[in-house]
């Protein structure tokens, strides 16, 4: 029978040690222990070059193996995971080959030397799934803004950042601390941006202050002075948080890769982590939805630049143009027109439609309202 796993260096010994007598005469010992001549003069050798070590088990792994990862690769795979602790393989790898590493291996090896090394959680990454999102065809033609939920700082305050997300590119203009979800303070972070990036074609942005307080009052003072930009500005549907889907992402991103890995003493320290992390974000982070690509390398600032005075609105000579009194109301032809407060001071423009008694209500470039004259109207 053959080697005994009980016994097995035991065994081994003494059917050297009898061979080595009789060598001559192998085969009766092969026999006896159950082995193959191949293998009887195979331990043979092995004890004479090196009396009893030699009789132990050698290690299979062959001396050059092509199909494993060189360590020093592996080595530079985990480290760019240590810096990056959310990333996976196809992240990392388009990583090392922009920074230059000669030989990278695959996304699947890279995620097979993540998950050897206990990088990966199963469950999180059975959750991962592709989803396919239409995108605009250039920069600038749609941003996304909304704030991401408050959490707390060491301070007391809570603190939710404003976040801006171009739709075509993904690049992020704005990632700010705020103090509060105020208008006055979306302004002013919102015209450093302008300032530096220039305006959008477009902006979305969910239900509620400072944005709008629901579908049926979508415009505020800061809705109005984007319109008055000529900024066009939409909402999203009630209750399809996908239609700030790009933004919304953004935001799990922003959470998993820093907020929920660090702590924040007070605001200016929230400010500079946000900094820090939307340059990896924007410059370095390579994005499954851009074929690896990183946001930078698909974003262009915008043409249009910011204007310091508020342009004049002007509206065409065929329109009947109103103002906007104090409870965001105007009068037409013996009816009120309710509008929004936001307008208060400022002049629409009635243009008539195809139907009798029918008018699109106009501020600036953006319809805001459809009335009919035949109907009671507030």
């Amino acid at each position: 029978m053959p080697w005994k796993e009980v016994s097995t260096m035991s065994l081994r010994q003494e059917c050297v040690l009898l061979a080595d007598v009789e060598v001559s005469n192998m085969s009766p010992w092969c026999h006896r222990f159950g082995i193959s001549r191949k293998t009887g003069y195979k331990w043979l050798s092995r004890y004479r070059k090196s009396g009893s070590p030699g009789l132990e088990d050698q290690p299979r792994r062959p001396h050059d193996s092509p199909s494993r990862t060189e360590e020093a690769i592996e080595s530079e795979v985990l480290k760019v995971r240590g810096h990056h602790p959310s990333w996976g393989g196809r992240k990392i790898r388009a990583r090392l080959v922009t920074l230059g590493h000669p030989q990278v291996p695959s996304a699947s090896t890279i995620t097979q030397i993540l998950r050897r090394q206990g990088c990966l959680d199963p469950v999180a990454s059975a959750k991962h799934t592709p989803w396919q999102r239409f995108e605009h065809e250039a920069p600038n033609r749609l941003w996304q803004m909304d704030f991401k939920g408050h959490f707390p700082i060491e301070t007391g305050q809570r603190c939710p950042p404003l976040t801006i997300l171009d739709d075509h590119s993904r690049f992020s203009p704005c990632l700010k601390a705020c103090a509060d979800e105020q208008g006055d303070t979306v302004q002013d972070a919102m015209t450093a941006v302008f300032r530096r990036d220039g305006l959008p074609d477009r902006m979305t942005m969910d239900h509620g202050a400072p944005w709008g307080s629901d579908q049926d009052h979508p415009y505020t003072p800061l809705t109005v002075w984007l319109i008055h930009l000529g900024i066009k500005v939409g909402h999203s549907r009630p209750y399809h948080p996908q239609t700030q889907g790009k933004d919304e992402r953004f935001h799990r991103t922003l959470k998993l890769e820093l907020l929920t890995r660090h702590s924040f003493r007070d605001l200016h320290h929230c400010q500079t982590a946000f900094d820090r992390w939307r340059d990896i974000y924007n410059l370095e982070r390579p994005h499954e939805a851009l074929s690896m690509a990183t946001p930078a390398s698909r974003y262009r600032p915008s043409h249009r630049a910011f204007p310091e005075r508020l342009p004049p609105i002007e509206y065409s000579p065929g329109d009947i143009v109103r103002k906007v009194q104090g409870q965001g109301d105007l009068s037409y032809r013996g009816k009120v027109i309710l509008l929004s407060k936001a307008f208060h001071g400022y002049q629409v423009a009635l243009r008539p439609t195809l139907n009798e008694g029918r008018f699109d209500v106009y501020f600036c470039q953006q319809k805001i309202r459809e009335i009919d004259l035949n109907e009671t109207i507030r």
